[in-house]
C-alpha cells in the first residue's frame, strides 16, 4: 500500500483548514499559497472529501471551503480512505467475506489481515486535531498562557 500525492496533500488542506478556521469560508488560493499547491490539484481533492461529508463549500466572492466538524472528530484514516478508498495492503482481502478459493489453506492470508490491522488502528488512531496540534508545535506555536 503506498499513499498517493491526492491522500497526502488532502490531509496537508485538512490541516491547514483547520488551522485557519475563523468561521468564515477559505479559499483554494489562500490553501495553495501557504502549502504550496496548485490550485489545480486542490480542486481534485476537494471533490471526494465534499462527497464523504467532510468539507462544506461556498460559492462567490467569499466562497471557499471549511471543515464540516471539529477537528478531533476527523479520523485520518477516514481522510485518506475517502482519497485513496481502502487501505488493504493485499487485493485478497477485499472481498469479505474473502472469496479467494485457497483462503482456507494460505499460509499468509493471517499475516496480510494483521497488517491490515495494524494499517488501520494506526492511521484511525490519529484524528485531524492530533495533526493540527503536532503542526502548531513544529512552527513554534505551542505556547501555553
Amino acid at each position: 500500500m503506498k499513499i498517493s500525492t491526492k491522500g497526502r496533500y488532502a490531509i496537508r488542506m485538512m490541516i491547514d483548514l483547520a488551522q485557519h478556521d475563523n468561521g468564515e469560508y477559505i479559499s483554494l488560493k489562500d490553501v495553495s499559497g501557504r502549502q504550496d499547491i496548485t490550485v489545480k490539484y486542490l480542486e481534485q481533492i476537494v471533490i471526494p472529501l465534499s462527497r464523504a461529508g467532510y468539507l462544506r463549500s461556498q460559492r462567490g466572492n467569499n466562497g471557499g471551503y471549511r471543515l464540516t466538524k471539529a477537528p478531533h472528530e476527523y479520523k485520518v484514516g477516514d481522510i485518506l480512505r475517502a482519497m485513496e478508498g481502502n487501505l488493504e495492503p493485499v487485493t485478497c482481502l477485499l472481498d469479505d467475506p474473502n472469496i479467494c478459493p485457497r483462503s482456507n489453506t494460505c499460509a499468509t492470508l493471517p499475516f496480510w489481515r494483521g497488517l491490515e490491522k495494524v494499517i488501520n488502528d494506526y492511521v484511525d488512531g490519529f484524528t485531524l486535531q492530533d495533526l493540527v496540534d503536532s503542526a502548531n508545535s513544529l512552527a513554534g506555536n505551542d505556547y501555553m498562557i
